[in-house]
């Protein structure tokens, strides 16, 4: 499987590195010749020295025959317009692109790219995991973003405990999953009523995580 990345940074030259060693066949671009000549001496893969963005190099560097094409452009409108050429010139079906603004994930998602990924994001998302969140973990998102998977810890203050899963008034594309309770799972149903350090898993969409979150554990989330 052929796999182009577009930059020319450390995280550019590691991912294309761990691209070669799960056995796919790499190419980069990079728009600085000398960083090219290097990264070509250190890499079992194809350097092309040009702009990403432009159909006639993304062509060049056989953009056709690839199955993911990854911009890592420092610009997020370089990054999109990368990927926006890789899949609607060339037909490439998977797009990946960093975004340094969290705030353009969905906007790239809308434009068609598969993965935007936000580095800011996830920093935070570590942080608030390590230092004193540990009520809430993100555990994953699925359908490119469109649903999150949440486990929550019901704590002392929490207004969910002793209520019916029935009376919680969830908003529409919410579901509590799963009950975690003293090592046991349990499917839960209307009328499931939440205890006291019970962990619940949350399938929600990201216009109404916040809400159930408030709905579940009050001031906490």
């Amino acid at each position: 499987m052929k796999v182009l990345i577009i930059g020319s940074d450390k995280t550019s030259y590691y991912l294309t590195r761990r691209f070669i060693a799960k056995g796919y066949h790499a190419v980069m671009i990079t728009r600085d010749a000398q960083q090219g000549r290097q990264l070509a001496r250190k890499l079992q893969a194809l350097v092309v020295v040009g702009d990403g963005t432009d159909p006639l190099v993304l062509d060049e560097a056989g953009v056709r025959q690839c199955a993911i094409v990854v911009a890592l452009l420092p610009h997020d409108h370089d990054n999109l317009i990368a990927c926006q050429l890789a899949k609607e010139m060339f037909g490439v079906p998977r797009t990946v692109a960093l975004v340094h603004d969290p705030e353009n994930e969905e906007v790239f998602r809308q434009l068609g790219v598969s993965v935007a990924v936000s580095v800011a994001r996830l920093l935070v998302q570590v942080i608030e995991e390590q230092i004193g969140y540990e009520a809430i973990i993100n555990l994953a998102e699925l359908a490119q973003g469109q649903l999150a998977i949440t486990e929550v810890v019901l704590l002392g203050d929490a207004p969910a405990i002793g209520q019916h899963l029935r009376d919680l008034a969830l908003p529409d594309n919410a579901l509590v999953a799963a009950v975690i309770r003293d090592d046991g799972a349990i499917i839960p149903r209307g009328e499931t009523q939440l205890q006291l350090n019970d962990h619940l898993l949350l399938v929600t969409r990201p216009d109404n995580h916040g809400i159930v979150l408030s709905i579940l554990m009050g001031a906490t989330a």
